[in-house]
C-alpha cells in the first residue's frame, strides 16, 4: 500500500510540474486619446488613464490564476500624446516580440495598427466605436471587446419600443462621433419602427451654461414626442438638455439614460466585487474603457490558462471556438461574433446614480442568441473573418 502511494505522489508530481511548465505572456497596451477640444458646459472630463487601468487590473486578475499554472504576465503599456507616438510604439513594442496587444484609439489608427501587425499579430479593439470596423473594414486578426456604435443605440432602440416611446426627437452634436452615435441611432430607430418627428443639428457655439433655460425650449419646440435623443458625445450640450425641452419629456442617449458598455452603478452578478477591486488599484471608478480592456485582457488569460500556450493563431482559433466564454459580470456569458470579432455582451441602460434596465430585452427574438439582436447581425455585415 505505500508502494502504491509513493507511486501515485510522484506520478501526481510530474503531472504538476509538466503542467506548470514556465510560460511567459507578453500583452502589449497602446493609448492615444485625441484632445477632444474645450467643452462649452461642466461636464466632467474622463480620466486621462481610462482603460489603462482596466488592463492593469485583468493583468492582476491573470496572474492571480497564471501563478498556479507557471504562467506569467508582462505588460507594457504606452499612453501616446499623439496617433505618431503611439504607431511608434507598437513598432516599438513588435520588434521586441510582443504579439498581443489591446489598442485604446481611434478607428484610423487603429486600422493603420492593424494593417502593419499583419497576419501574426493579434489585437484587441477597446476603444473605437466606429460601425465600419465590424461591417465592411474587417481585419481577420482584430477582435472588439468595445461595443460599437449600433450595440449602443440598439439597445436604447429596444428600450425606446418595449416603452412604446415611439416618436423622438433628435439632436445632433458637430463632432464626427456625434454624427456616427446619429447615424446608428437612425439605423436602430428604423429597424425597431421608432419615428423620429424631429431630427435637428446642434449648430450653435454659445455658452449654456448661461443661456439653456432660453436656448433649449425653443429649440426643442414641436407638435409631440415622446422622448428626446441627444448625441453629444463630449458633452458640449447635452448636459443641459434634461429638465430644458419644450414639452417636458425623458432625455436619452449620450446624456439622461444612455446605452453603455459599464458604469458603477451596475452591481448584479457580483459586479459589485470586480468594481470594489478597480476602486482599490485606481482610486476611481471602472468606466466603459476600462471595463473594455479589462475583457480584452481576460479573454487573453482564460486562453492561455485553456491552452498552455501564449501563442496568437492558438488563442485566436480558441476565442471562436465552443470553449470560450468569458464571465464578466453582465449575468451572461460572452461570446466572441465568428463573422466580425465583436464580443457579444449586454448593454446596461444607465443614469448617473442608477441602472435602468439591461438589453437584449425579453421579446426581440433571434434565430441563435438574443445578443445578435444588439448591432449588425451577420447577413448584415459584409464581414467574414473566418471564411
Amino acid at each position: 500500500m505505500r508502494l502504491l502511494g509513493l507511486t501515485a505522489l510522484l506520478w501526481l508530481s510530474l503531472v504538476l510540474s509538466v503542467q506548470a511548465a514556465p510560460l511567459q505572456v507578453t500583452i502589449g497596451y497602446i493609448q492615444w486619446v485625441p484632445d477632444s477640444g474645450p467643452v462649452l458646459s461642466n461636464v466632467i472630463p474622463e480620466p486621462e488613464d481610462a482603460g489603462l487601468r482596466g488592463a492593469e487590473l485583468a493583468i492582476a486578475d491573470n496572474s492571480t490564476t497564471g501563478k498556479f499554472l507557471g504562467q506569467s504576465y508582462t505588460f507594457q503599456s504606452e499612453v501616446a500624446d499623439s496617433e505618431e507616438a503611439a504607431i511608434a510604439a507598437f513598432d516599438a513594442m513588435r520588434e521586441s516580440g510582443v504579439e498581443l496587444f489591446v489598442v485604446n484609439a481611434p478607428a484610423e489608427t487603429l486600422k493603420t495598427i492593424t494593417e502593419k501587425a499583419g497576419d501574426t499579430a493579434l489585437i484587441f479593439n477597446a476603444g473605437a466605436k466606429d460601425d465600419a470596423l465590424r461591417t465592411g473594414q474587417c481585419h481577420a486578426n482584430l477582435l472588439h471587446t468595445m461595443p460599437s456604435y449600433a450595440m449602443l443605440t440598439d439597445a436604447l432602440g429596444q428600450w425606446l419600443y418595449q416603452r412604446r416611446w415611439d416618436e423622438v426627437f433628435l439632436i445632433t452634436g458637430p463632432t464626427e462621433a456625434d454624427k456616427g452615435w446619429a447615424d446608428a441611432f437612425r439605423r436602430s430607430a428604423r429597424r425597431f419602427g421608432l419615428e423620429i418627428v424631429e431630427d435637428k443639428p446642434w449648430t450653435f457655439d454659445a455658452d449654456l451654461r448661461r443661456t439653456a433655460s432660453k436656448e433649449l425650449p425653443l429649440f426643442t419646440q414641436a407638435s409631440d414626442y415622446d422622448a428626446v435623443v441627444v448625441a453629444d458625445v463630449r458633452g458640449d450640450f447635452g448636459e443641459y438638455v434634461p429638465f430644458n425641452t419644450w414639452l417636458p419629456r425623458p432625455v436619452v442617449g449620450t446624456q439622461g439614460m444612455s446605452p453603455v458598455t459599464w458604469h458603477r452603478v451596475v452591481e448584479s452578478w457580483g459586479a459589485a466585487q470586480l468594481q470594489n477591486r478597480f476602486r482599490e488599484l485606481a482610486g476611481r471608478d471602472m468606466n466603459s474603457e476600462d471595463y473594455a480592456a479589462w475583457a480584452a485582457i481576460r479573454s487573453i488569460g482564460i486562453a492561455v490558462t485553456d491552452l498552455g500556450t501564449a501563442s496568437p493563431g492558438d488563442i485566436r482559433n480558441f476565442l471562436f471556438s465552443d470553449k470560450f466564454q468569458l464571465a464578466a459580470f453582465k449575468g451572461r456569458k460572452l461570446t466572441f461574433r465568428d463573422w466580425n470579432g465583436q464580443l457579444r455582451q449586454p448593454i446596461p441602460l444607465v443614469h448617473p446614480r442608477g441602472l435602468v434596465a439591461r438589453a437584449p430585452f425579453e421579446g426581440f427574438l433571434h434565430p441563435n442568441t438574443e445578443m445578435d439582436t444588439l448591432g449588425f447581425d451577420e447577413p448584415e455585415s459584409e464581414c467574414r473573418i473566418n471564411d
